[in-house]
């Protein structure tokens, strides 16, 4: 059996595009069309996931075969063991990301699914604060911004879902050489209130990469 080799925002992707194939087998009659919308699925999903060995390439590939609704379910279902899981983070790890905030409040990590993790994300609504932790070249790392409730649905920037979401604004740790002694620099993004619904919706990491990256220096 296969090592696993899909990242979760890649798992979602996997699952849109085959929803796509599926909705252009249900819908056209036509074999060019239905060949388009194949090859278009699948280019996605093999550029998204490189650096794969032949049989991990032949797994993805299959999507392309399939035909009822059961072969699909079949074929998500039998990706789900060849999730790469997020770090297993404890609450000391936790504590240690955010050591300056010295009541912090944590998630209930017992309740976390990790394999279904892209990044690990909680809000403090007692303080409007919000609280990311990602896997980045090898480190993890950790985010605190600021959040504004907005009480609308919008774009979020990290998954690309319309939901409820909130303003999130985070001082970057970095300053020009030279800089007065209360210059700041802080970069926005709407995101989405409930990180376990942004976790179901991302297929892209790098707007989330981008806004840490700013924000760690």
């Amino acid at each position: 059996m296969s090592k696993p080799f899909i990242r979760n925002h890649q798992y979602n992707l996997i699952k849109r595009q085959a929803s796509i194939i599926q909705y252009a087998l249900k819908t056209t009659a036509d074999l060019n069309v239905m060949e388009v919308a194949k090859y278009s699925a699948l280019s996605k999903v093999l550029d998204a996931i490189s650096h794969t060995t032949d049989s991990q390439d032949q797994m993805l590939r299959k999507m392309t075969d399939l035909e009822t609704a059961e072969e699909f379910q079949q074929y998500i279902n039998a990706l789900e063991p060849l999730l790469l899981e997020f770090p297993q983070v404890t609450k000391k790890q936790l504590t240690k990301l955010f050591s300056k905030n010295k009541k912090l409040k944590l998630p209930d990590l017992a309740s976390i699914d990790f394999q279904f993790l892209t990044y690990l994300g909680w809000l403090d609504i007692s303080k409007n604060k919000l609280f990311i932790v990602y896997e980045l070249d090898n480190e993890l790392m950790g985010i605190e911004g600021n959040f504004t409730i907005t009480n609308k649905k919008d774009i979020c920037s990290l998954c690309k879902g319309f939901s409820k979401v909130v303003f999130v604004s985070a001082i970057s740790k970095t300053k020009p050489k030279n800089a007065s002694p209360d210059y700041y620099k802080s970069y926005g993004n709407y995101m989405c209130m409930n990180s376990e619904e942004c976790n179901q919706n991302i297929t892209d990491v790098s707007n989330l990469e981008s806004f840490i990256r700013n924000v760690r220096g």
